[in-house]
């Protein structure tokens, strides 16, 4: 959720100050642009170098900077404007009266005053202080300007004493940023069940059968239904790829019948399922103990079918939108509405791979999306990653409607 975003953190003078380098690592971490403002006294708690070389960025305290006899002016308007996200972590009760009441008298307040963005403030101090009815009307007023109070948690304080008033740990500050900002997204309320990659089919303990799939497609889904808002539950056969995100719960399995069970498992509880894995249709009807020596010029294995994942699920169809993949090399719209209806699926993605950049092994892909009322939507050749917001636009344009 935070990929991509621009923060603009700004830290004043308390002892929770210390905390902010662990801060500035996790949101970097997350994959956030982060710009730093310090209050005068709030470098006597952290060193701006620190935070500097954490953030790669200079860390800025006045409007005025003195360089070589030219003066330099930080343009808190700029600021303001810049960031994505605005977060004051610590804020002080003399800061947080000060935002509530317009009092502009530091770069740090100047620029709050100029931001267009959503604003978060993670009070820091004594717990008297803290229940103050001065700092509980600077609470109020802050929420009335649609400012986000991620509230202080009981504990250890500088003073000594142990009550409310304590800034929240480094990492539930990042968890309440994301999850608010996933809130309102096109899919924050759904969960979301995808399957990818292969599946390898044991024939002893070092041969099995398989197939041509890295699994790039499904992973590309999950990171885009994730991007929407929605948990995901990706389901991965074997496949060198990794997907790191708070929203996705990534299973690993080897066989068919692996990711049979797992997809049962997680089946009841999502709203969306997309099997976008390529499954083998066959196992061996027995796998040897040990390794099968080469002591004839001929070898026969006997297959047996494996379980439908697919048809299995939409059997057992009730609230889930159900969609499933076709990849097709000859009659491609006409077999793959036959596995739409057959599997009672919701909708199917075609692909052919009669289509040069289309199927196994490539970064890109070539689709045609069907759903059950025969409505036809056909794409152009396109990344992976392109690919999946277009199926989840047609995805969420239908469950939406």
């Amino acid at each position: 959720m935070l990929s991509g975003k621009k923060i603009l953190l700004g830290i004043t003078g308390g002892i929770a100050a210390y905390k902010t380098t662990f801060l500035v690592r996790l949101l970097i971490k997350a994959g956030a642009t982060v710009k730093i403002i310090l209050t005068e006294s709030a470098s006597s708690f952290v060193s701006p170098l620190t935070l500097a070389t954490l953030s790669k960025n200079p860390v800025l305290s006045s409007f005025v900077l003195e360089d070589k006899g030219s003066t330099n002016w930080n343009n808190h308007v700029e600021l303001g404007l810049w960031a994505d996200v605005m977060l004051i972590a610590p804020a002080t009760a003399n800061t947080l009266s000060k935002m509530a009441n317009g009092t502009c008298d530091n770069l740090l307040l100047a620029t709050y005053l100029s931001a267009k963005c959503p604003i978060f403030f993670a009070p820091a101090m004594d717990l008297d202080m803290y229940k103050h009815p001065s700092t509980k009307e600077s609470f109020q007023k802050l929420e009335s300007f649609k400012n986000v109070m991620i509230p202080a948690t009981s504990g250890e304080l500088a003073s000594g004493l142990h009550g409310e008033g304590r800034m929240a740990e480094p990492e539930d500050i990042v968890s309440f940023i994301k999850q608010f900002l996933s809130e309102g997204l096109p899919l924050s309320d759904k969960k979301v069940l995808i399957t990818a990659g292969p599946t390898y089919e044991a024939i002893d303990p070092v041969r099995f059968i398989g197939n041509h799939s890295t699994g790039l497609m499904g992973y590309e889904l999950a990171r885009e239904a994730a991007r929407l808002g929605a948990k995901v539950v990706l389901v991965s056969g074997p496949s060198h790829l990794n997907i790191e995100h708070d929203f996705v719960d990534l299973v690993r399995v080897v066989s068919a019948d692996e990711m049979y069970d797992a997809v049962h498992s997680h089946y009841e509880s999502s709203d969306i399922a997309i099997c976008a894995a390529a499954v083998a249709d066959y196992k061996p009807e027995l796998i040897a103990e040990q390794k099968i020596k080469k002591t004839s010029s001929t070898f026969n294995i006997n297959l047996v079918k494996n379980k439908d994942i697919l048809y299995s699920l939409g059997e057992q169809k009730k609230h889930q939108f159900l969609v499933g993949f076709a990849l097709e090399t000859e009659n491609e719209l006409e077999n793959a509405k036959r596995k739409l209806k057959k599997k009672n699926l919701d909708a199917i993605v075609l692909n052919s791979l009669n289509d040069s950049g289309a199927g196994f092994g490539t970064s890109t892909n070539k689709i045609t999306f069907i759903d059950k009322n025969s409505k036809i939507t056909a794409f152009e050749l396109k990344s992976k990653s392109a690919v999946a917001v277009d199926i989840l636009s047609e995805i969420t344009n239908r469950i939406n409607a």
